[in-house]
């Protein structure tokens, strides 16, 4: 592991690969590895994607990272897309969207399954990330599944979160429902050279007017996903942001980002911890008795902690 992590802060394109592996499929020894890397860690500013399906975030990620590298930076991007329910694959199509950067040394594009995560993000993408800011590299885009206002996770996972919304979904509903709303630093128009795109700035920006927010005001800004000279607002506006950032104390925010991935370590640890202390057919047995009702959900749960964390 100190081997791996050396080449990862040395910025080896195949030391990077190869524990990125490692921390999506092998809990075991992504700890070691992730204790290695983490004291390296702080200086990337993480930024979260995410809205509706079809809303064109992989293009928006795209070409963000032509305007990066046009100022010279480096950039790390995580996109995290679905897993299949049957066969625990997924397509990984962000790769292939993001294929006239695969040439470019200082561009890393990274697909990652949500392994049938509801918040959006894999378990192993704060550690994807760790990996991706000790390698150096100044900006780190991670872009979710586009589950829809259920995927939040983002939020406690990045320094700054864009939602993406376009015009004419034919619902004008889905822009008020929660959770989307509440989270989004920055409100990105995309496809706004269609029909209604002022219409809908008008809506997000008359929903967030209406809502408790704090001394940053979440800016509503147009783009046409395919042509990055459209993001110069979006860009304005995520640096806007950074600044604020770290006038407010960024340590804020990174306390944010420390407690989440603290906490989904603990659910991971104690649902390993019981079902590793359990015998053979002990769970299932415990399932049977729930269907049956002889046990409630609680009861059985209850139980299970007083038999195996009683100590």
């Amino acid at each position: 592991m100190p081997a791996l992590a050396d080449g990862v802060r040395g910025g080896d394109v195949r030391s990077i690969a190869k524990a990125l592996t490692l921390v999506e499929g092998d809990p075991g020894t992504r700890k070691g590895l992730v204790g290695d890397l983490f004291p390296h860690t702080g200086g990337a500013h993480i930024i979260g994607m995410t809205g509706p399906p079809g809303v064109g975030k992989s293009t928006i990620v795209d070409a963000m990272i032509t305007v990066l590298r046009e100022r010279g930076e480096r950039v790390g991007v995580i996109a995290v897309d679905p897993t299949s329910p049957f066969t625990g694959g997924a397509i990984l199509g962000d790769r292939i969207r993001m294929v006239e950067h695969s040439t470019d040394p200082e561009v890393f594009v990274r697909s990652m399954g949500s392994r049938g995560s509801l918040g959006g993000l894999g378990p192993a993408t704060a550690d994807a990330v760790t990996v991706l800011d000790a390698a150096g590299f100044d900006t780190i885009l991670v872009e979710t599944v586009g589950a829809g206002q259920a995927e939040v996770d983002i939020v406690r996972a990045s320094h700054t979160t864009l939602v993406v919304e376009v015009p004419g979904l034919g619902d004008d509903v889905q822009v008020m429902k929660a959770g989307l709303m509440e989270i989004g630093d920055v409100f990105v128009v995309n496809k706004a050279d269609r029909p209604d795109a002022d219409r809908l700035v008008v809506q997000l920006e008359s929903l967030l007017s209406l809502m408790d927010r704090d001394e940053w005001v979440p800016p509503v800004v147009k783009t046409v996903g395919h042509d990055p000279g459209t993001l110069t607002n979006l860009m304005k506006a995520i640096a806007d942001h950074r600044e604020y950032l770290e006038g407010a104390g960024i340590d804020a925010r990174g306390r944010t980002i420390a407690d989440h991935w603290m906490r989904l370590l603990i659910e991971e640890q104690a649902l390993e911890r019981v079902i590793g202390r359990m015998g053979d057919g002990e769970y299932s047995e415990m399932v049977d008795r729930v269907v049956s009702k002889e046990l409630d959900p609680y009861s059985a749960v209850d139980d299970l902690f007083a038999r195996y964390f009683s100590t």
